[in-house]
């Protein structure tokens, strides 16, 4: 099935045209590699002259869940340290005795463990990073553990906070030893970030505070609460690290033998693990609307305008890149084209 390269560079320049980003990067391939790539637009409206590249910095958003989180987790997993399966208070002292003890690990990585479907730290439990952990691993659930699929970015952080405690080690180093150094990601990690990196990162929501757009600290509030690192948000990268990420997804001979997730995981996770409920997940990952099971492509989005999808059947990736919310928080002009990009591209 060849790439539509010309008609995805038509639709993703058309989207700088209509202001739903200021600029975007985008690439397809395969096991093989980079089939096709390319970049639009600007980095900043207000530096026209400055144009988005294959190198620009992006704040990841929600793709942290992923290239962090569920990589870490998997890395575990593969080394089975962690059983899915096995309720966090028999062998986390720090939820033993709490709600969340009943919780399993497969009922956080499917959003179907009864959490609150808010974060709301700042406002649940101050601004201490002490006090804002006690009070996430501490919280009532929502409804029972398995009743239904709800999507919450609290699962995230407990996962984050779960591969804290099981390695010993704070999540950014765990996912720089297991998974970014290992694969060669080498321009991804949590913020914030250095002056001389920064500046070539595409810049998001205007920061009431300061009046300037955010550039190099991440766009989450509960990742900058957290001093930048947690498991909601917080990583930045490029689209080259995405790329490696996902052909390492379609082919582990990619990379050494000490990278920490494996085949077993990533085939693992891109299967449906919510049974009869809906909307159907995999671990972390979720089917793309609108495709089917032989289509088989999932998907995992950021809200700062981020987005990469990935099919074992198809042996194919895709990235698409955007600082879509430079300009707005809507979320329909960019799930259009998305939606339209996934098309182009598998």
């Amino acid at each position: 099935m060849p790439f539509h390269t010309n008609r995805i560079e038509n639709l993703l320049s058309e989207g700088v045209r209509d202001k739903v980003y200021p600029g975007a990067v985008w690439a397809v391939g395969d096991s093989g590699g980079v089939q096709a790539a390319g970049a639009t637009g600007v980095l900043d409206p207000d530096e026209p002259e400055v144009r988005m590249r294959a190198d620009t910095v992006f704040d990841a958003a929600s793709l942290t869940k992923i290239v962090a989180v569920w990589a870490s987790i998997g890395a575990l997993w593969e080394d089975s340290v962690l059983d899915l399966d096995a309720p966090l208070g028999t062998f986390w002292d720090e939820v033993a005795g709490h709600p969340l003890g009943a919780v399993t690990a497969r009922q956080l990585l499917t959003h179907t463990a009864g959490l609150p479907l808010r974060a709301q730290l700042k406002n649940l439990y101050g601004t201490d990073p002490v006090a804002i952990r006690r009070g996430a691993l501490r919280e009532a659930l929502n409804r029972p553990p398995g009743e239904a699929v709800e999507y919450t970015d609290r699962a995230a952080l407990i996962l984050g906070y779960l591969a804290e405690h099981l390695s010993g080690q704070p999540l950014d180093k765990l996912a720089e030893a297991r998974t970014w150094r290992p694969l060669g990601m080498n321009s991804t990690r949590f913020g914030p970030l250095p002056a001389d990196i920064a500046a070539r990162c595409a810049p998001t929501e205007l920061d009431q505070d300061t009046d300037t757009h955010l550039k190099g600290v991440a766009h989450d509030f509960s990742a900058r609460l957290l001093g930048g690192v947690c498991g909601i948000a917080g990583v930045f990268t490029v689209l080259d690290d995405l790329a490696i990420f996902l052909r390492y997804m379609l082919d582990h001979t990619t990379a050494p033998a000490e990278a920490g997730f494996g085949a077993e995981w990533s085939a693992y996770s891109l299967t449906v693990q919510t049974g009869g409920l809906q909307p159907e997940r995999g671990l972390f990952w979720h089917p793309a609307p609108g495709t089917t099971d032989e289509q088989d492509v999932w998907v995992h989005y950021g809200f700062t305008g981020t987005g990469m999808w990935v099919s074992p059947t198809q042996d194919r990736w895709a990235v698409l890149l955007t600082n879509k919310l430079y300009y707005t928080r809507d979320r329909q002009p960019l799930t259009d084209i998305r939606n339209m990009f996934r098309e182009l591209a598998f």
